[in-house]
C-alpha cells in the first residue's frame, strides 16, 4: 500500500497554493481540508514555526489527516472561520485557501447520497449532526418552495414541472432513495438525463448544506481576518458560486443583498482579473476538475 490516502485529488493544487505567496513562518487556513492534498502542499512550503488551521465539517475528512504539529484541525464548517480562529486564539492570518467542489470521497460513497451513479439514501449532507437532508427537503417542502430551488440553484429547464411531479408523486411513493426519486421524475426529465440529474442533485445538495449562505459567511470572516497583503484563493465549480466570490473580491459586497459600502474601500483587491482555469492536461487526468475556476485576492491595507 505504498499509495496515499487521500480520497480527493486536488485541482488547480499548484496554481491555488502558488497564489497564496507563502510566508515560511506564516499562519494558514485551508478551509476545506478534504482529501488533505492542498493542506500538505502548504504543510510543505511552511517552516518549522508556521501553521495551518484546516477546516472540514465532514468527520469522514479527518481519516487522512496528517501527523503535523502545525496543523491545527477544526471539524465545524468554514462559515464560522473567524470564531474558531478565535478560539485557538489567532486573530489574524497570512492566507486562506478554500476548495468548494464536493470531494471525491463524497461522491464516491454511495451512503453519503451525493452522486447520481448509485442507489442510495437522499442524505447528501456534508456534515452528519445535522438534521436536514435531501429527502426531508423533496418530502416536506412546498410547490413554490422546490420550483424556486430547482430554477436557482440547479437551473433546471423545467423546474415548475419537476416541483409539480414530486409534490403529486410523493404521497404515493417513500421517496427514501435515489431511484426512488429517479423513478417520480423520470415523465419530467428533459435533455441529458445524467445531466439533468447532475443539475437536481446540484440544487439539492446546495440547499441541504446552506451552500450560498456559508460562502458568504466565509467571504466576509475572510476579509476580516486577513492581514494586510495577505491572500484569499478560491476555487468554485459552478456559476452561482464564482459570481459571489467574483463580486466579493471586486466590492466587497452582493449588490442588493448587502448595505451599501458608503464610499468605503472594499477590502479585498483582486490578483486575477480573470479566472485562473485548469489545463487540458489536468482535465485529461481528472475531469471532475473541467469547471473549476480559481480566483486571488488580496487584503488591502486598512
Amino acid at each position: 500500500m505504498g499509495s496515499p490516502t487521500f480520497y480527493h485529488t486536488s485541482v488547480l493544487l499548484h496554481e491555488s497554493v502558488a497564489g497564496l505567496a507563502i510566508r515560511e513562518n506564516g499562519i494558514y487556513v485551508d478551509a476545506t481540508f478534504g482529501g488533505g492534498g492542498h493542506s500538505r502542499a502548504i504543510l510543505e512550503r511552511l517552516g518549522e514555526k508556521g501553521k495551518l488551521v484546516a477546516f472540514d465539517q465532514d468527520a469522514d475528512a479527518w481519516k487522512n489527516k496528517p501527523d503535523d504539529k502545525r496543523l491545527i484541525p477544526v471539524t465545524e464548517n468554514f462559515r464560522h472561520l473567524k470564531k474558531f480562529l478565535r478560539l485557538h486564539g489567532i486573530k489574524e492570518v497570512d492566507g486562506i485557501l478554500a476548495d468548494l467542489g464536493v470531494s471525491s470521497f463524497q461522491f464516491d460513497t454511495a451512503a453519503r447520497g451525493f452522486s447520481i451513479r448509485f442507489e442510495g439514501p437522499l442524505d447528501m449532507r456534508m456534515d452528519k449532526r445535522q438534521e436536514l437532508t435531501a429527502g426531508k427537503i423533496l418530502k416536506t417542502y412546498s410547490e413554490q418552495e422546490l420550483h424556486k430551488l430547482f430554477e436557482q440553484y440547479g437551473e433546471v429547464r423545467n423546474a415548475k414541472q419537476l416541483a409539480k411531479q414530486i409534490v403529486q408523486m410523493r404521497g404515493k411513493t417513500k421517496l427514501q432513495t435515489i431511484d426512488e426519486l429517479k423513478a417520480v421524475i423520470a415523465p419530467v426529465m428533459k435533455g441529458n438525463p445524467n445531466r439533468y440529474l447532475a443539475q437536481l442533485f446540484q440544487a439539492l445538495r446546495i440547499e441541504v448544506n446552506d451552500e450560498m449562505s456559508a460562502l458568504k459567511d466565509l467571504l466576509q470572516n475572510a476579509a476580516q481576518v486577513l492581514k494586510p497583503g495577505g491572500r484569499l484563493c478560491v476555487i468554485s465549480f459552478h456559476s452561482l458560486e464564482d459570481r459571489i466570490v467574483k463580486q466579493f473580491m471586486k466590492k466587497g459586497e452582493w449588490e442588493a443583498d448587502m448595505t451599501d459600502m458608503h464610499g468605503k474601500q472594499p477590502p479585498l483587491r483582486l490578483v486575477t482579473p480573470k479566472p485562473i482555469e485548469p489545463t487540458e492536461e489536468e482535465i485529461k487526468n481528472n475531469p471532475r476538475a473541467r469547471s473549476a475556476r480559481l480566483r486571488i485576492a488580496e487584503k488591502t491595507d486598512e
